[in-house]
């Protein structure tokens, strides 16, 4: 009996930690590299947690001037970090100019690669999966 206890424990365990490793995923399975963006746009809301920064931006499109909130995904806090990130780097309200990969579903998500501040013409990168010379 207590064989079986610790037995199915021990699966649940393995069970809980493989979590995490399932919800993570490739650049290639959300993001399509032959699809870039360079699109600007106003800080509205930024998410500085693990395993991905995320930020969005009220981009306003030229032609209809119909402003959408778009997402995008940078790396951990740690990688952008040693980008010469901080936890302030990007404030809302501030205006930037981001370029990367397009979100494979036709969603207004992308992958930033670069992020450009227009306060200081300062160029970051995000620390993603995508390399710079993509």
């Amino acid at each position: 009996m207590r064989t079986r206890i610790l037995a199915a424990a021990a699966g649940i365990s393995l069970l809980l930690a493989a979590a995490p490793v399932i919800a993570h995923h490739s650049f290639s399975a959300e993001f399509d590299a032959s699809k870039p963006f360079k699109l600007s746009g106003v800080v509205t809301k930024v998410e500085w947690q693990n395993p991905h920064t995320i930020f969005y931006l009220d981009v306003s499109d030229e032609r209809t001037k119909k402003v959408t909130n778009w997402g995008f995904e940078m790396g951990s806090p740690n990688g952008l970090m040693r980008n010469g990130w901080t936890r302030n780097t990007l404030k809302i309200g501030d205006t930037v100019t981001v370029e990367g990969s397009l979100a494979r579903d036709g969603s207004p998500y992308g992958n930033a690669r670069a992020v450009v501040l227009a306060a200081t013409g300062k160029r970051l990168f995000a620390a993603s999966s995508q390399t710079e010379a993509q």
